[in-house]
């Protein structure tokens, strides 16, 4: 951490601190991940150490104007589909639901009141919003939830060269961890990486859908061609998802003046 910058991290701060963040009304970033396979070349903490990047580069740019906090990453989700490859853990939905409310509790009751629910893995979506509504109502608490890519299509799409969007362990995610932790993506791997390029047309956007294994649908966990990726476009991805993240927490639209 820079000399003189706020410190955002929830687990280098002291008790002391965290209760004078929650008297500032506090916005309380909790990044959701997963721990899953990501193909041949990628490790499978992919998901978590994205999305914590992500929060991590958001909270720093609102800190000096907004009290912000980025609490530690929940690193397990909703990962069934992917556990035919190994690598992977998987929360079920009652779990999961169980583990949130929880986690929002706990962050309630020590007075936190502004509370985000980070997404860095596909398989969460749909359970993010179903908790959203359960624990705004149980709680009181107003919860927002989001993931890091879905509204930046465009944008995505003007960095990447093979693919318009984030896929799985793809162009975009290779570039984003060439860009955070290159030490732990297999280059020599990225030839046998390469996986259907399409399925976000097909499998994924088509209705009605139903629930795939991913070992039904690509032959080595790959969705899109990894060989793209550079570290280069992976910085301007997570620069660009850090700008929209401290867009949408600074703009006052999330939660009103009371």
């Amino acid at each position: 951490m820079a000399l003189g910058a706020v410190e955002i991290e929830w687990a280098r701060l002291k008790s002391a601190d965290l209760r004078a963040l929650a008297a500032r009304d506090a916005i309380v970033i909790l990044p959701v991940a997963s721990t899953e396979q990501h193909g041949p070349h990628l490790p499978t903490s992919v998901d978590t150490m994205l999305v914590g990047e992500v929060a991590r580069r958001a909270a720093r740019k609102i800190a000096a104007s907004h009290p912000v906090v980025v609490a530690p990453t929940l690193w397990c989700g909703l990962a069934e589909h992917h556990l035919a490859f190994g690598g992977t853990f998987s929360f079920s939905f009652p779990t999961y639901l169980a583990v949130l409310r929880d986690l929002v509790s706990s962050l309630k009751r020590q007075g936190f009141r502004r509370i985000v629910l980070f997404n860095g893995h596909g398989g969460n979506i749909a359970g993010l919003d179903t908790v959203a509504t359960e624990l705004t109502r149980d709680l009181g608490v107003p919860v927002a939830v989001g993931s890091y890519w879905p509204s930046l299509g465009d944008e995505i799409s003007a960095i990447l060269e093979d693919q318009t969007t984030v896929l799985h362990a793809c162009e975009a995610e290779t570039s984003m961890m060439l860009a955070v932790a290159p030490e732990l993506v297999a280059a020599d791997k990225l030839a046998e990486a390469a996986g259907p390029a399409d399925l976000d047309e097909s499998v994924f956007a088509r209705q009605p859908k139903r629930w795939h294994s991913f070992a039904d649908l690509t032959p080595n966990g790959t969705i899109g061609n990894p060989a793209r990726a550079t570290a280069a476009k992976g910085e301007k991805l997570l620069e660009l998802a850090a700008n929209e993240l401290a867009a949408r927490l600074s703009d006052g639209k999330l939660w009103p003046a009371r």
